[in-house]
């Protein structure tokens, strides 16, 4: 095989990682709606536990208990969804690094091979060929990911929050 043959295919990868840095839309996305909808929940609870203007004690009582409920739950769900929250921006730059190596990886690969158009493809070539293919991979596997867990987190507190509307 020789670098000729292959230029057509490591264009692909220099222009796909290069590309591999909007990867970050992905997730972000999903990430400002995560963040959105626990700070809503947290609002709506904060109106529920200053609204305690019943006719009877024991209703006030009901509903204060209501409402420690709610904030229970949103607090386990906040401790469950803690160590993704830290990871999150460890992952996000994950994905910079990812394209950054692939897209200089695969530009050296570009221009190598055109100027060894003729030349035998050696295993190490191969090797780095392959590599910044999975450089790319792997920043969508990590955004692909991130953006699905913060849908999952998302997704949990709003049905707090609908029971929360039912309850209070």
């Amino acid at each position: 095989m020789i670098w000729g043959d292959f230029q057509a295919v490591i264009q692909l990868s220099a222009g796909l990682n290069v590309a591999i840095l909007s990867f970050v839309d992905i997730s972000l996305p999903a990430i400002k709606e995560r963040r959105r909808v626990f700070a809503k929940a947290r609002q709506e609870l904060e109106l529920h536990r200053g609204g305690t203007d019943h006719q009877h004690p024991d209703d006030a009582e009901d509903y204060a208990a209501a409402v420690q409920a709610m904030d229970r739950k949103l607090f386990l769900l906040w401790q469950e969804s803690s160590t993704f929250i830290r990871e999150e921006e460890s992952l996000i730059r994950s994905t910079g690094v990812l394209g950054v190596f692939g897209a200089v990886l695969s530009l050296g690969l570009l221009w190598y091979s055109a100027v060894h158009y003729g030349g035998i493809i050696s295993l190490m070539g191969r090797v780095l060929i392959i590599l910044s293919f999975c450089s790319l991979l792997g920043a969508f596997l990590i955004n692909f990911m991130t953006a699905s867990q913060a849908g999952v987190f998302t997704k949990k507190c709003n049905a707090i929050r609908d029971e929360m509307h039912k309850r209070l």
